[in-house]
């Protein structure tokens, strides 16, 4: 069967259908599809965390790798994306790591239309009218993404999963391995810190965008 029936074949299969037929057939072409339904999503992730292609595409690679490798591990009842999202993030670390580097998020503000997070420049205006709330849309953009640049690790990775991801606090739990409280302050610790750096460059007068 070409790649092409086994697209349409699994068409109304969810991913963990696709893993477990997979992990008890064996049959490349179910992983194909698997990966066919990620690729664009988790090397956009990887993109953005890493700050390089190359290095996205080498953790991209290795994730799916290891989802060869643990497939057995997986347990039904378990949904598959935040699993997939730790291998991929941990994989991700690792090459960190390796690599000696500290890369930056890439930070294209979108709306993920999900009213439990809301929107991150939202979290940053508040209600009140405010210096950045006047600035432009590309000047905001600017601004935070160059802030987030000095965030610790720990802080731009929830930003990045629960924003510019579109997960779930529980999702990105479980990709990190902490509690949903911890990623509820971590982000909170963001804005905070966000917000007290914007007061901090505009009251000096050193706002560069």
């Amino acid at each position: 069967m070409n790649a092409v029936n086994y697209h349409k074949q699994t068409a109304d299969w969810t991913d963990e259908e696709i893993l477990l037929k997979y992990r008890k057939s064996g049959n490349e072409g179910l992983f194909s599809v698997l990966v066919s339904r990620y690729e664009r999503e988790l090397y956009s992730y990887l993109r953005r965390y890493l700050g390089n292609a190359e290095m996205a595409e080498d953790a991209f690679q290795a994730a799916f790798l290891q989802l060869h490798l643990k497939c057995e591990m997986f347990e039904e009842g378990r949904r598959l994306r935040p699993w997939l999202y730790m291998i991929a993030t941990n994989k991700a670390i690792d090459l960190q790591r390796r690599n000696k580097r500290h890369q930056i998020v890439s930070l294209n503000i979108s709306s993920s239309g999900d009213d439990e997070r809301g929107q991150l420049m939202d979290m940053l205006v508040g209600d009140e009218p405010s210096p950045l709330a006047r600035l432009n849309s590309s000047e905001r953009g600017a601004w935070v993404s160059k802030s987030l640049d000095g965030l610790p690790e720990h802080l731009k990775l929830v930003v990045n999963l629960v924003y510019y991801q579109g997960l779930k606090y529980r999702e990105a739990a479980e990709i990190l391995a902490i509690p949903v409280g911890t990623v509820k302050s971590r982000l909170h610790a963001a804005i905070t810190r966000l917000t007290e750096e914007w007061h901090e460059s505009h009251e000096s007068g050193n706002e560069e965008f």
